[in-house]
């Protein structure tokens, strides 16, 4: 689960393991996501791109606005330190929509004042430079120019959110809205360890000898997340 980037499925591990039951070894891995969060990262620093993307694909028939109601997908905020051309650390967090009230607070507390953040077009943006905040917007190309070869305005985060989408399919085949942020936090996890996984391994013991226990039942509805409260993704290089 901390040295593979493929991580590892529940099917997967109870087969491996020899385990009857699907929910125990389901319970355990979800139990290793909950100790993914280090209570004392470091913000990220520097340059910075941001972005969003819906998890979870369209429903048919919703457009606008309207996909925000009753939708089974999540909104994602994305954000990833920029070294040189390479990706550094990266932050992801479960997002209630796309307002500026909502973007600019989950960066303050995820990013050092200062930095410059990167971002496309999108107004809720604009308030980043009143944040404290250096900020330069860009504007990103259509999809159909994207897909014959146009650069894109923050393209270290693109390819963070595609690695999270094809990461979400490959191994899990698609994960639950409700249980969402505590799959980012795994990825969030790994990928900022990614040069170190002997380390991971043991970064994760020790989160979670310091973590009390959570209740299969409290897991199993996700009434141990706090959905209201954002930016809870780890990300201590």
């Amino acid at each position: 689960m901390t040295t593979d980037k493929r991580g590892v499925s529940a099917l997967l591990l109870q087969r491996q393991l020899g385990i009857p039951r699907y929910e125990t070894v389901w319970m355990m891995l979800h139990k290793l996501r909950r100790a993914m969060v280090n209570a004392s990262r470091e913000p990220l620093r520097g340059e910075i791109e941001v972005d969003d993307t819906w998890v979870g694909g369209e429903q048919a028939g919703l457009r606008g606005s309207r996909q925000l109601k009753n939708r089974r997908a999540a909104l994602v905020l994305v954000a990833v330190e920029k070294r040189g051309q390479a990706t550094g650390r990266v932050r992801m967090n479960v997002i209630l929509d796309i307002k500026a009230s909502t973007i600019i607070p989950v960066l303050t507390r995820n990013i050092v004042p200062g930095s410059t953040i990167y971002t496309d077009g999108l107004k809720s943006y604009e308030g980043l430079k009143e944040a404290g905040f250096q900020h330069i917007a860009r504007i990103q190309p259509l999809r159909s120019a994207l897909r014959k070869g146009a650069k894109s305005a923050v393209p270290l985060a693109d390819r963070a959110i595609g690695n999270l989408q094809q990461w979400l399919i490959g191994t899990h085949h698609g994960v639950s809205k409700d249980q969402l942020q505590v799959y980012l936090d795994e990825f969030v996890f790994r990928h900022n360890r990614r040069k170190a996984p002997a380390a991971a391994f043991q970064t994760l013991l020790g989160l979670g000898t310091a973590r009390k226990s959570t209740k299969y039942e409290q897991i199993r509805r996700a009434r141990d997340l706090n959905h209201n409260k954002l930016g809870a993704a780890e990300a201590t290089g």
